[in-house]
């Protein structure tokens, strides 16, 4: 499970985990409204990162961000931090990749 803390918005946190096909498999969201972060959950889990991404990054609330978009941030960083363990690059200030997404064991 990975782990996000959001900037900006309502959600404290945000724990997701991605399939080895890109598929965003399990969502949840700490703090935030129930009702809107319901539905954000619901229509994301099952759905290509990539396809979230687009749908989610721009929304604006207040402090001009929201928590579809801080949820396009997290899965933007897993992704750039997958790619960079892929290629054997490593962060020498953050070792496991950046820091507000980091693997929960």
């Amino acid at each position: 499970m990975e782990v996000y803390r959001p900037d900006g918005t309502c959600a404290r946190q945000i724990l997701f985990e991605v399939d080895k096909n890109g598929i965003l498999t399990d969502l949840r969201i700490l703090g935030g409204c129930p009702g809107g972060m319901q539905a954000l959950i619901r229509f994301s889990v099952g759905r290509p990162v990539a396809e979230i991404i687009d749908k989610c990054y721009g929304i604006k609330c207040k402090n001009n961000t929201s928590c579809p978009e801080q949820l396009a941030l997290a899965l933007r960083y897993y992704i750039e931090r997958k790619q960079r363990e892929r290629q054997g690059e490593i962060n020498e200030h953050h070792p496991r990749g950046h820091p507000k997404t980091l693997p929960i064991h």
